[in-house]
């Protein structure tokens, strides 16, 4: 059976997620996640792509990326395969780290994104990881509801369409989701490969 081919062009915006083999923990320490970071960090430098939020769960990974001319099999694939190594060689294991393929999700308008981001950063609280997004350190909340510089997110989609005080406005608009608990997106296909 053949692989659906993943479709992409530059300028896409799309919602990647990869969980763990057998949905084990792909991160168990404090050194596990600042490695898959600097990684994403790498790869931006490498096959540059704009990251506009993410979040590392113990089990899987939000990225929301946006494609400059690199394939996202590409950008991901550098990253997941160098990370695979560190993983197995650190915890003495052979074999896949990452269940599958990742699955993506094409973001077709700001609403989307919005909605996908706020998704993205109300996964530890939905998990019962933590009791407010900005309480989680593995994601791009704290960064994105702040003016202080970030070397990994670009914020300014995300600050697009809300006028002054991007960040209480981002703020308010998860954390009305967080009271109303909307977390239901539609669950994520397997987007067209590559």
């Amino acid at each position: 059976m053949t692989r659906k081919l993943r479709i992409w062009h530059s300028g896409a915006i799309l919602h990647i997620t990869a969980r763990g083999n057998r949905k084990h923990n792909l991160f168990r320490d404090r050194k596990d996640y600042q490695h898959y970071l600097s990684l994403l960090l790498k790869a931006k430098k490498r096959n540059p792509f704009i990251l506009h939020s993410f979040c590392l769960m113990p089990n899987h990974i939000h990225l929301i990326i946006e494609i400059i001319d690199h394939s996202p099999s590409k950008i991901i694939h550098y990253i997941h395969s160098i990370y695979g190594r560190y993983f197995n060689k650190k915890y003495n294991y052979i074999g896949h780290v990452f269940q599958d393929r990742y699955f993506s999700k094409l973001i077709k308008n700001w609403k989307q994104l919005m909605d996908t981001s706020s998704y993205v950063h109300l996964n530890p609280v939905r998990s019962k990881h933590v009791p407010r997004p900005e309480d989680y350190h593995w994601s791009s909340y704290k960064s994105i509801i702040s003016t202080s510089e970030d070397s990994l997110t670009d914020k300014e989609r995300l600050y697009g369409a809300l006028g002054d005080n991007p960040q209480q406005k981002y703020r308010f608009y998860v954390e009305t989701k967080l009271r109303i608990k909307d977390w239901a997106l539609p669950k994520m296909a397997s987007v067209e490969s590559e």
